[in-house]
C-alpha cells in the first residue's frame, strides 16, 4: 500500500511525514511538494518525493499515480486560489483513482461562517462528488497560530485581543499531524467527520495559563477590531495581513471555534497535552 502527503516541507506536512515513518517503511511513502529540492533530505530516506503543484494539474497526474490512500493538506493563499488549488487535487486523486482520501479542513467547516471556511467546504463537497471514501479532519486551531501575540507577551506587552468571550480548542500542531498520520495509516476511517478540537479555552483562560508558565500575570486587553486592526499595524504586521488577523478575530468572537469533542483523544489513544505543557513547548521554542 503506497501512501502520499501533499504540501510534506511545510510545517503541519514535514510533522505528518515524520509521524508516519514511525510506523511506515519510507518505501511506502510519497510526498508531493512543489519545490523537490527542498525534500531531499527525505529523499534520502527512501521516501518517494514527486513533484506536484495544485496550480498545475498536469503535475498531480504524476505526483499521484500509483497511490492507494493520500492526505491532501489544504493550501496557503486567499480564498479563490485555495478553492482551485484544492478542487485541482481532489480532481487528481480521482482520475488516479486513489482508495481514501484524508483532508485537514476547519472546525465544523459544512456549516462555519468564518471567513476561512469556504475554501474547506468547496474541498469537502469536491470530494463528496468524488464517491471516494474519504476522511475530514476538521482542525480546529494551532497553538502555534499564537506565537506572534506570545512573543509580544514576552516582550513585557498584554495579551491584546478582540476576541471578547468566544472560545477556542487550541492545540499543538504535533498533535493535529500525529492525527492525521492515524487516519491515513488506520482502517475503519472511510467517510468519516472528525471535530479535532482541543479543551475549549477564552482568550482570559489562555493568557492565564501562559502567565502560569511565565510566572508572571499576563493582562488581557479587550479591544474592538479597528483598534485591533490599529495595534497590529503600529506593531509592524504587513497591511495584506490585517485583515486576516481581524477576521480570525471575529470568527473566534462568533463562536466558530467553539466546537466540544472528544475525536482527537480517540485518534490519538490518548489525553492532549494539557494546554499549560503545550504553551511550556511553544515558548521553549521562541525563547
Amino acid at each position: 500500500m503506497k501512501l502520499l502527503v501533499t504540501g510534506a516541507t511545510g510545517k503541519l506536512g514535514s510533522k505528518v511525514v515524520e509521524a508516519l515513518l514511525k510506523t511506515v517503511p519510507a518505501s511506502q511513502l510519497a510526498v508531493s511538494v512543489r519545490n523537490p529540492e527542498k525534500a531531499e533530505s527525505l529523499r534520502a530516506r527512501g521516501v518517494d518525493v514527486r513533484q506536484g503543484d495544485f496550480d498545475r494539474p498536469e503535475t498531480l497526474d504524476a505526483a499521484f499515480a500509483g497511490i492507494d490512500r493520500i492526505l491532501i493538506i489544504s493550501a496557503d493563499g486567499d480564498n479563490e486560489t485555495r478553492i482551485r488549488q484544492h478542487t485541482n487535487a481532489v480532481e487528481a486523486a480521482a482520475r488516479a483513482k486513489v482508495s481514501f482520501i484524508a483532508y485537514t479542513s476547519v472546525g465544523n467547516a459544512s456549516d462555519s461562517k468564518l471567513f476561512l471556511a469556504p475554501p474547506h467546504q468547496a474541498a469537502e463537497k469536491a470530494i463528496l462528488n468524488t464517491g471516494i471514501p474519504y476522511s475530514f479532519l476538521r482542525n480546529n486551531w494551532y497553538l502555534e497560530n499564537e506565537t506572534a501575540s506570545i512573543q509580544a507577551v514576552l516582550a513585557g506587552a498584554p495579551w491584546i485581543t478582540s476576541a471578547g468571550s468566544g472560545k477556542v480548542g487550541w492545540a499543538l500542531q504535533q498533535e493535529y499531524a500525529e492525527a492525521a498520520a492515524a487516519v491515513l495509516t488506520g482502517s475503519g476511517h472511510e467517510n468519516t467527520i472528525y471535530e479535532l478540537s482541543g479543551k475549549l479555552l477564552t482568550q482570559e483562560e489562555l493568557a492565564s495559563a501562559l502567565g502560569a508558565v511565565l510566572g508572571k500575570e499576563v493582562p488581557v486587553q479587550q479591544v474592538d477590531d479597528a483598534a485591533y486592526a490599529e495595534i497590529m499595524k503600529n506593531a509592524g504586521v504587513p497591511d495584506f495581513v490585517i485583515p486576516i488577523l481581524v477576521g480570525i478575530q471575529q470568527g473566534i468572537r462568533e463562536g466558530t471555534l467553539e466546537i466540544e469533542s472528544s475525536d482527537f483523544e480517540k485518534l490519538l489513544g490518548r489525553p492532549l497535552t494539557p494546554i499549560h505543557e503545550a504553551l511550556r513547548q511553544v515558548v521553549s521554542k521562541i525563547s
